[in-house]
């Protein structure tokens, strides 16, 4: 863990991982928990699902198809039977240079045959391949383990999906795969004791059931096995080149720049001594292209993390931003707003007082002349203004209180919006009022002389009990 920094977190995870899978090297407990976006629970349920050979969800829903597989001879490592060397030795003389000289002529021999005949197959499996359609790989898979396990009880545990399947596993994994093509009746016979069996039933009885192969290939590898005779494994044959007549056939299969390539391929029975020392040549050889496959995914895992934090904090500063110019058009909106009220007021009382000046020019028409001192029926009003102000003003005893109201709205000296009250007996006086702020400017003076005669109240002067030198008072209903 070396190479990127994780979290304390993943940290955490990495461990708690290994512990529960035991799995050594700390790298590969890493890249299944990053291929599993760090979940514990669902990295360590999809490994229990392959140790018991189980496909993983992902290729039990998605994985149909089998990707390519690269089948270089230059890539592989090839074994055969010891029982095929032997045979040759046997046959072929002496050692020294006759024999060196025997081992290339029968290994030219045996190439020129092998490809011979793999033409001739390929050819004939033309006209004859329709007769092996596979119908359900799966039930073939299934049938092989189940006939496997009543012959032989003590194995690796196989993968109980299809070829598709544990390919994609195994890529996605990034473990060996290793393909077991099984046939007891194309297989050459081999003595044990006594009794004289093929070599794939020597193969299964002791090595494949030996506990350190066991071991290693439950730890290292997914064991994918199926029966030749049977469509499915018919068909897999075929397409890894298997058709050598010479049984048991292992296959180890991984990913090597991005492609599945046939690493490793042995024919034949061997020792389970031998079978370990084949399989740790071919991990150790090719191990290297997983490793790589592991950083790729690592700094890929890297990458995508980088990039979805840098989103995030750009989508966060984006956000930031984004509030920041809405508080900032929702203050600008909201002193627009309060600058185009305090300029609708302003425009609102400019034409209230332009209202008030031409009502005051016409209701100062409507107002009576002052009577003489020798009037009869005059009476003289003293008024007091909320300034300290006095006001002698004379009226008949048959003038109204509206008139009264109008002379003092009509008089410079006094407040636009007031009301006239009498101290003895204490009482205000009901006459006119304009309240100016009623209106919105715009309205004719006319439409307003029309409305406060609607509210006025006629009453004389000799009817609201007014005499001669009446002292009123003037309050300011603004101030």
């Amino acid at each position: 863990m070396n190479d990127v920094e994780l979290t304390n977190e993943e940290t955490e995870k990495v461990l708690q991982f290994q512990e529960l899978t035991g799995i050594e090297d700390i790298n590969v407990c890493r890249d299944i928990l990053i291929r599993h976006h760090w979940s514990l629970e669902i990295a360590f349920a999809e490994r229990e699902k392959l140790n018991s050979g189980m496909p993983s969800m992902y290729a039990s829903s998605t994985d149909t198809r089998a990707p390519a597989v690269i089948n270089d001879r230059f890539l592989q490592h090839i074994f055969v039977s010891n029982n095929r060397n032997n045979n040759s030795n046997n046959n072929g003389g002496s050692g020294g240079i006759f024999g060196i000289f025997s081992y290339v002529v029968n290994s030219l021999i045996n190439w020129c045959y092998s490809t011979l005949s793999t033409f001739i197959q390929t050819l004939f499996s033309v006209f004859t391949e329709r007769d092996r359609i596979v119908t359900n790989p799966l039930e073939d898979v299934t049938s092989f383990i189940q006939n496997y396990n009543s012959k032989y009880p003590v194995h690796p545990v196989f993968y109980q999906g299809t070829y598709a399947q544990a390919l994609n596993d195994a890529k996605r994994e990034l473990k060996f795969l290793l393909v077991y093509l099984h046939s007891e009746t194309s297989s050459p016979t081999v003595m044990s004791g006594q009794e004289r069996i093929t070599e794939t039933i020597n193969f299964c009885r002791n090595t494949l059931s030996n506990p350190d192969v066991i071991e290693y290939i439950n730890n290292h590898m997914i064991l994918w096995g199926c029966d030749i005779s049977s469509p499915e494994g018919y068909r897999v044959s075929h397409s890894i080149s298997a058709r050598t007549g010479h049984y048991p056939v292992l296959v180890m299969i991984a990913l090597r720049d991005n492609k599945m390539t046939i690493m490793g391929r042995m024919e034949g029975d061997c020792t389970a001594e031998e079978l370990l020392v084949r399989m740790r040549r071919v991990v150790s050889d090719n191990e290297r292209w997983l490793n790589a496959a592991r950083h790729e995914r690592l700094e890929r895992s890297f990458n995508q993390t980088l990039r979805a934090q840098q989103d995030v904090a750009y989508e966060e500063s984006l956000r930031a931003d984004r509030e920041k110019e809405r508080k900032r058009r929702e203050e600008r909106e909201e002193i627009e707003r309060i600058e185009k009220e305090i300029r609708e007021a302003e425009e609102a009382n400019d034409r209230r007082r332009d209202l008030k000046e031409r009502l005051k020019m016409e209701l100062v028409q409507e107002v009576p002349s002052e009577p003489s001192e020798k009037t009869i029926d005059a009476i003289s009003i003293v008024f007091k203004l909320p300034n300290g102000m006095r006001i002698t003003r004379r009226f008949l005893k048959n003038n109204t209180l509206n008139d009264i109201h109008n002379f003092l709205f009509c008089h410079p000296n006094a407040p636009d919006n007031f009301v006239i009250s009498q101290n003895f007996p204490k009482r205000i006086l009901e006459c006119g009022k304009v309240i100016l702020d009623e209106y919105s400017g715009y309205e004719s003076v006319s439409e307003v002389i029309e409305n406060l005669r609607k509210t006025i109240v006629s009453q004389t002067i000799t009817e609201a009990g007014l005499q001669n030198r009446e002292v009123l008072f003037v309050s300011d209903l603004d101030a």
